[in-house]
């Protein structure tokens, strides 16, 4: 179920919606944070069908996901996550989610599960040079637990605030979560939040502020890979590069640095950017995809 009114959204409280409850053989059901949308974030979705893919094959570690989102989630609603295991062998393995709720698949999910072993050779794209996380604009994305910093930036979603097409947010977390299915959970969740206002902010005039109200924005793919080990003590900083857009669809590629410069995982997002059609105008923005 949603969030209850007297209920505060929460990373001690997003982490309890990752970690799905088993409902059946492959089978997991979870519940919602919607805020104050009644359309979940396919990225919760994404996060949850990592720790239901890492539960059903306990010997293996999450080292890929990529998520496809097609119909829009009702927070009000449980969501319910089958699991296919196309291969389990001795050290990879493969899995598909499906993301339900009732008789409609909303999303699909490939996952990729390894066992690690020791370094052949190793290498890493270097943390970018930007301020650190004290000197970054705090930003307005409320959630307890949860402390967002932007470099150089004061609104994302301000139409007016134009230039380059990259942004680097600083994340810092409390709780960090030990379990390695739901640490990669919580990287995973924020993957989406930024990516169409790093794209939006090379085009003056036009910002994250006027999306469902007279342009159509949703993310419609993520892809993330985790680099191991994925555990961290201080803020993350998320970098966004958005690479193209054109013809509806934008494309953004990403890196999750720790404080220290380790990379811990990278990322794509695929997400449509149109004019807010008549059909579209016809849905209340609170619940469109």
């Amino acid at each position: 179920m949603a969030l209850e009114p007297s209920e505060e959204s929460s990373v001690t409280r997003m982490l309890d919606i990752f970690d799905v409850r088993p409902a059946g053989e492959h089978r997991f059901t979870g519940d919602s944070d919607g805020g104050s949308r009644k359309v979940v974030d396919g990225t919760q979705l994404l996060a949850q069908s990592i720790v239901a893919v890492a539960k059903t094959l306990p010997d293996k570690s999450i080292r890929s996901a990529h998520a496809v989102f097609f119909r829009a989630v009702d927070a009000d609603r449980p969501v319910e996550f089958v699991v296919e295991v196309d291969h389990s062998g001795r050290t990879v393995a493969h899995a598909e989610v499906a993301v339900r709720q009732g008789e409609r698949k909303c999303a699909s999910v490939s996952i990729l599960a390894d066992m690690p072993t020791p370094d052949v050779i190793r290498h890493h794209v270097a943390r970018p040079e930007v301020d650190g996380f004290g000197d970054a604009i705090p930003a307005d994305m409320p959630m307890k637990g949860r402390e967002l910093r932007i470099v150089g930036v004061a609104d994302v979603n301000d139409p007016d605030e134009v230039g380059p097409p990259i942004l680097h947010a600083w994340l810092g977390y409390d709780p960090i979560p030990e379990r390695d299915d739901l640490a990669k959970a919580l990287l995973a969740h924020f993957t989406g939040h930024l990516s169409v206002s790093t794209t939006m902010r090379a085009h003056p005039g036009v910002g994250t502020a006027q999306a469902h109200h007279t342009i159509s924005t949703a993310v419609m793919t993520v892809t993330v890979a985790f680099h191991e080990p994925v555990g961290w003590s201080g803020p993350l900083l998320y970098s966004h590069d958005s690479i193209q857009v054109g013809a509806g669809m934008s494309t953004v590629r990403g890196l999750v640095h720790t404080e220290e410069g380790r990379l811990i995982a990278s990322f794509t997002q695929e997400a449509l950017i149109r004019p807010l059609g008549e059909a579209s105008s016809a849905i209340p923005a609170a619940a469109r995809l």
